[in-house]
């Protein structure tokens, strides 16, 4: 059962919803401000931490450095009411690994935990592949040597390949596990993040080092190194 740290100040969303979390398998810890919230983790026992961005004492996203501080590889999704891009982009430079807009439903939001936990949860900390590492724990990535400066969806999307290595990963299977909202621009979106990751990875269209095409379906990590 996964440990889930519930940080929410509104007792009318935080109740319900550490009652259907529950229902859901996961053991809710819930705290109300952020303080708190960098206490309880900072006392480990934390698998997932679900931050509401809007908080009595420290802003959310203070609280999220925080955690960082501590911790670089639990995953962080934040609540927000706050739909400006530049807000979304502020709250994953402070480290969080995923966001849901106010109102959301509970099939998204268990959906997107449970793709969180399943990214974080694989047994090699250190993925390796012909000259590509991927530090996990330090979530650093190196080619060949120099370190790879990726976004974070290029480097989730490099993490979920490598840990299916050899297997043809669906493009709705990156979809659902990384994307939130309209799937139709999480489409395009992949498409843009797939070209720079590809470009970062120093692959051609025509010969690719790592990342193959399975047309119609989706994506094949292979390497011919270790």
């Amino acid at each position: 059962m996964a440990r889930l740290l519930l940080v929410e100040d509104d007792d009318a969303i935080a109740k319900p919803l550490a009652r259907a979390l529950a229902r859901e398998d996961f053991e809710v810890t819930r705290v109300s401000n952020g303080t708190d919230a960098v206490a309880t983790f900072r006392g480990g026992n934390v698998d997932l931490v679900l931050l509401d961005l809007t908080l009595p004492d420290i802003d959310g996203l203070d609280v999220c450095r925080r955690l960082r501080e501590i911790d670089n590889t639990t995953p962080i999704v934040m609540l927000t009411a706050r739909s400006d891009e530049l807000d979304i982009i502020v709250g994953f430079d402070a480290g969080a690994d995923d966001y849901l807009g106010k109102p959301f439903s509970m099939a998204e939001l268990t959906a997107r935990l449970r793709a969180r936990l399943r990214l974080n949860q694989h047994d090699d900390s250190i993925l390796v592949a012909d000259g590509l590492s991927i530090d996990t724990r330090a979530r650093r990535s190196t080619l060949d040597g120099d370190e790879l400066h990726l976004t974070p969806k290029e480097y989730e999307i490099l993490v979920m390949l490598m840990t299916s290595r050899d297997q043809v990963v669906s493009r709705q299977r990156i979809l659902l596990d990384l994307w939130t909202g309209d799937l139709e621009a999480a489409n395009r979106s992949l498409d843009v993040h797939m070209s720079s990751l590809r470009k970062k990875l120093g692959e051609a269209t025509d010969t690719p080092r790592f990342i193959h095409t399975v047309r119609g379906v989706g994506f094949r990590f292979e390497a011919t190194g270790a």
